[in-house]
């Protein structure tokens, strides 16, 4: 009987890493995008997440799954971090604890990313919808004060 639950329970550890516990979708700036791993190497990120069209102080980790490695991704969320283009990326959560960190280091998976803004910063300095002029380094709050 103990062999029996010992075998359940092993193979529900090893399952649950590969289940697809939810779907989502997150925008924002890709602020980081490497490659990381000693044994298994994974593309790992991190997305700066947008509010109405404004950067938040929240940070999305992400990974690329190295059981499902998309060049087109890799290469799109490499540009965006580059670049400073704002992002769409499409994801699942896995549950349960990546024991090895074979598929990479977190439980959100990237399936796609679409690049919804090359210029984000044209909005604020005018120009045309297909020019770029640069890439955007920091966002910067200004504060006005009339109680004085």
């Amino acid at each position: 009987m103990k062999k029996i639950t010992l075998a359940i329970l092993v193979a529900l550890i090893f399952q649950s890493c590969s289940e697809n516990y939810s779907n989502g979708e997150r925008v924002g700036f890709v602020t980081k995008f490497s490659q990381r791993g000693i044994i298994y190497k994974s593309w790992e990120g991190e997305l700066n997440l947008t509010q109405t069209g404004m950067n938040t102080s929240s940070l999305f980790d992400f990974s690329v799954d190295n059981d499902h490695e998309d060049e087109r991704v890799i290469k799109t969320l490499d540009s965006a971090a580059n670049f400073g283009w704002k992002v769409k990326i499409v994801y699942h959560e896995t549950f349960g604890f990546n024991w090895f960190s074979n598929r990479g280091e977190t439980n959100h998976f990237v399936k796609s990313a679409v690049i919804l803004d090359k210029n984000p910063m044209q909005n604020v300095f005018g120009g045309k919808k297909d020019e770029v002029h640069g890439k955007v380094i920091d966002t910067i709050y200004v504060v006005i004060d009339r109680t004085k």
